[in-house]
């Protein structure tokens, strides 16, 4: 992904609502089965960590990124920002070529 592609999710995650929420459990299985629902239905979601929650943030988002096969956009504070592109003709989100801008 490129920084112009990645410019290009955070403003659209900016006018996200936040949809699910890491509590103390962590990430369970139950948490990731839910963010690659969240991922095929919506492609860009936003991700809370709530205060009871001990994990690292970055640590938390690299492994739902690795098990929901997603990339992560960015981290700000207590929030998780993924992407997962849509296959096919149900994408939702066009990204920016890569080629745009030369």
């Amino acid at each position: 992904m490129t920084s112009k592609q990645r410019a290009f999710l955070r403003s659209l995650a900016m006018n996200e609502d936040t949809i699910l929420y890491i509590g103390k459990g962590g990430v369970t299985p139950e948490l990731t089965k839910n963010v690659s629902e969240a991922l095929a239905a919506r492609e860009l979601i936003k991700i809370g960590i709530q205060q009871n929650c001990l994990d690292d943030p970055r640590e938390l988002a690299s492994v739902l990124s690795e098990r929901t096969k997603s990339q992560v956009v960015e981290i700000i504070g207590r929030k998780i920002v993924l992407y997962k592109e849509g296959m096919g003709d149900d994408r939702k989100i066009v990204l920016p070529s890569k080629a745009a801008g030369k």
